[in-house]
């Protein structure tokens, strides 16, 4: 078993539908659970629950922060089909519900797809590329991920003034990716909106995946980039493609923008 499978991974309490878990320190931001990491430990009690392989689809609200600490995932079948089952699941932790999420789950189709609508894009090599932070920026789940961001998108040292991330993803523990995994892809780079200065915790309000392929052995080519910034809130769109270059995941959250750097 991965280190990402052991850390994500559900244990089923009795047949009324509650799975336990613990949310690990190590997939976290500032003490925060990453939030692609909590929703691939939803999905797989998700699929558990109805008995599938993949998640498909997942829209997650987030309504809370949860901790790096012991939770439950209790989950309700909605549908039980022979190719697509949905199950409402959602994560709590000290009494409370933190992520409350609807799953679609089936099975990913593999090899290339009839049609896409762009390529992967051009990023250099993963060697060439930077790692997501400066000394003053490290953060727990980098050592559990291995992202490097190209340097012409990279809001390290210094803003670009372009929303618009690409990076390369893959695990530290040099495990292959899976669909649980692409939950974390998504979601793992630092916000967009450092790009425009907007420096600071950036929390997820809301967040849907569509699963889209089986990826293959290798690194995750990733772009995420947002379209609006107004009114202390932004959008963040993320694609995933893997080895072979096909299209494997993609995303779409809401998320509050973090604060601008003071000025001296």
């Amino acid at each position: 078993m991965s280190v990402f499978s052991a850390e994500s991974a559900v244990q089923r309490r009795d047949d009324s539908g509650v799975y336990d878990t613990a949310l690990s320190e190590r997939w976290a931001i500032g003490g925060k659970p990453n939030g692609g990491y909590t929703l691939s430990i939803i999905a797989r009690a998700a699929c558990e629950a109805v008995g599938a392989e993949h998640p498909l689809a997942v829209s997650a609200h987030y309504l809370r922060a949860p901790g790096s600490s012991a939770a439950e995932v209790r989950t309700e079948v909605v549908r039980s089909g022979r190719r697509v089952s949905s199950a409402r699941a959602t994560l709590w932790q000290n009494d409370k519900p933190q992520i409350d999420a609807l799953v679609s789950t089936g099975r990913l189709p593999s090899g290339p797809p009839e049609w896409m609508s762009r390529p992967a894009p051009d990023l250099p090599p993963p060697e060439e590329c930077v790692p997501p932070g400066t000394e003053k920026f490290q953060l727990e789940i980098f050592d559990r991920v291995d992202l490097r961001i190209d340097p012409a998108t990279s809001p390290f040292p210094k803003f670009t003034g372009d929303p618009t991330i690409r990076y390369w993803f893959r695990l530290h523990d040099l495990s292959e990716p899976d669909p649980f995994s692409l939950l974390v892809a998504v979601d793992a780079a630092p916000p967009t909106v450092f790009n425009l200065q907007r420096y600071g915790w950036a929390p997820t309000v809301e967040l849907t995946v569509l699963l889209r392929g089986l990826p293959e052995p290798g690194w995750l080519r990733c772009e995420s980039t947002t379209r609006m910034m107004s009114d202390g809130w932004f959008d963040e769109e993320a694609s995933v493609w893997d080895a072979t270059g096909r299209l494997v995941a993609q995303s779409r959250q809401l998320a509050l923008v973090g604060e601008r750097p003071k000025k001296d």
